[in-house]
């Protein structure tokens, strides 16, 4: 697998609905967001992406603003322990849910975390190195076949001790998206799900403002 993301999603409802019909793109709205959420930075526009594609590199930043739902990229939500994530984000969506849907193919790592009206409800995040680096919370619906060896990591014929858990992180993340969001980057073609190419985020060169250059602030 080559998938890799560090995202979040924001929703009043039902994220995965409102992203499925592929909605149009609101540039204007997605701009002022943009800003709300990295009020310090100097954002460039460069060339529109997708949502195929959410694992930005450390100076740039992919926002799409949809009605009902938001999606961000950046590099601060790639990390190990989700519940940790800055209150600045959570609470700069505005809406009821937000989700956080990271992974990196390079160290089968995968992380996701749900919060509602604020409140962390969920988080997870495990790769084979570290084993389960965090798990808080109600397990999903969608998560149980995983956790009750229903998708095997390794063939039956291996020696389970091989390996860590009884599936793949990266499966489960890949069924993490299309659980909440209605699509996945690889492995079955599930014609019930979107094509990611087709919903597109705009995209932005992160600066340093003049006054934190001078102040020499990261």
């Amino acid at each position: 697998m080559g998938a890799k993301t560090w995202m979040l999603v924001y929703s009043n409802g039902d994220a995965r609905s409102a992203l499925s019909v592929l909605p149009e793109l609101d540039r204007e709205q997605s701009i002022i967001f943009a800003k709300k959420l990295f009020p310090s930075e100097t954002l460039v526009p460069l060339a529109d992406s997708a949502i195929s594609w959410t694992a930005p590199p450390d100076d740039e930043i992919l926002v799409g603003c949809f009605p009902g739902v938001a999606v961000v990229a950046a590099k601060e939500f790639g990390i190990d322990r989700p519940s940790e994530l800055s209150a600045h984000f959570i609470a700069g969506g505005a809406r009821k849910t937000v989700h956080l849907h990271a992974m990196h193919s390079v160290v089968d790592w995968f992380a996701c975390a749900v919060w509602s009206d604020g409140m962390l409800r969920r988080s997870l995040s495990l790769s084979p190195d570290s084993g389960v680096i965090e798990d808080v919370g109600e397990r999903l619906p969608f998560e149980s076949s995983y956790w009750a060896g229903e998708h095997p990591a390794i063939d039956p014929e291996e020696d389970p001790s091989d390996y860590p858990f009884v599936f793949h992180p990266l499966e489960l993340g890949e069924a993490a998206l299309a659980e909440f969001f209605g699509y996945q980057l690889e492995g079955t073609c599930d014609t019930a799900l979107f094509d990611p190419e087709q919903l597109p985020l705009m995209r932005f060169k992160r600066q340093k403002s003049l006054l934190r250059r001078l102040l020499g602030r990261n």
